[in-house]
């Protein structure tokens, strides 16, 4: 399996990307491992699995590419992780 995955730090700054693993490319993130990602504690709020390589990567680049799209999904990530959070 091939997962798009989506990570958020303690900022509240999301990274978005693919990969075949998901605990061990969080774990590259978190130590440091990625230029775009380092200096930051991330964790996992999101991911959608794929069979193939090629479609989890394109899912990936229409989402960096178009903004709309990734804007949708970044909200709807944040609306549902905001149920977490105890009043």
């Amino acid at each position: 399996m091939y997962y798009l995955y989506v990570i958020q730090n303690e900022a509240g700054e999301y990274y978005l990307g693919y990969t075949a693993n998901l605990e061990n490319r969080l774990a590259d993130h978190n130590a440091g491992s990625n230029k775009s990602t380092k200096n930051h504690k991330w964790e996992l709020v999101y991911y959608e699995a794929y069979v193939s390589e090629k479609y989890a990567r394109n899912r990936e680049q229409v989402l960096k590419k178009n903004r709309r799209m990734k804007t949708v999904l970044l909200n709807r990530i944040s609306e549902s992780l905001s149920f977490l959070v105890v009043r």
